[in-house]
């Protein structure tokens, strides 16, 4: 599934900035799947709920407040640094390192950036993993936002502010349909990634997005093909 990119509406592209999760690695690899039962775990154990009862509260924090963390850090004044250290406490050997995409990647003009919810260390271990991680300029996590998630537009006020980035000249891949608002009025060319053979029953549905259209300029299931669409030569 791809909108067949216009290498044209690339050319002008000097900053490349990618989503981790589901984003460079395959959602079918199903690495974030480990971290959403360690999420589980963690708001049981702090709260003394039931497994059931635990998620139910997990996901409705991710509604209210963008992500589990700042959820319980309003909540229950979670240590921000104890929470990501154990829900990224996960086996990245579930995923496939993946030359072809860190070829699609290097080719690529300009700077390339991950911008991501999660913390440095496990961007830096899935990039790692995958073969990719020399292949980026620098990584922005949910510390370097100050603990503010995308989709606020202060994340990503403070991310373009601190790579000196202009929207326009930038292109944001993301898995989230929600999390590209922000970058579209930006200026930001925006990339939608989907699984493959994507059907809705893919996604649980608080995770689903239901309008897309407005603010999302492609949608693919195949990144590495995307990238090779748009690179010059």
């Amino acid at each position: 599934m791809t909108n067949r990119p216009d290498p044209a509406r690339f050319a002008h592209v000097t900053d490349w900035v990618f989503d981790l999760d589901n984003t460079l690695y395959p959602h079918d690899s199903n690495l974030f799947s480990q971290i959403d039962v360690r999420m589980t775990a963690y708001v049981s154990e702090l709260l003394q709920l039931s497994r059931e009862d635990a998620r139910t509260l997990q996901k409705a924090l991710y509604r209210e407040f963008g992500t589990t963390l700042k959820g319980l850090m309003e909540r229950y004044r979670v240590d921000p640094d104890d929470f990501l250290q154990k829900v990224h406490d996960i086996d990245y050997d579930w995923l496939q390192p993946d030359p072809a995409l860190g070829e699609a990647i290097r080719a690529l003009p300009g700077r390339k950036f991950i911008f991501t919810n999660g913390s440095r260390r496990h961007a830096e271990c899935a990039a790692r993993q995958l073969g990719i991680l020399d292949h980026f300029e620098d990584i922005f996590d949910i510390v370097a936002a100050g603990l503010t998630p995308k989709p606020a537009a202060e994340s990503y006020d403070l991310f373009l502010a601190l790579n000196t980035i202009v929207g326009s000249d930038a292109v944001m891949f993301e898995d989230l349909a929600r999390n590209l608002l922000v970058p579209k009025h930006l200026g930001m060319t925006t990339v939608l990634i989907v699984p493959k053979n994507f059907e809705p029953t893919f996604s649980d549905i608080w995770e689903q997005d239901k309008e897309q259209e407005d603010h999302v300029d492609y949608v693919t299931d195949d990144l590495t093909h995307f990238l090779r669409a748009v690179a010059p030569g």
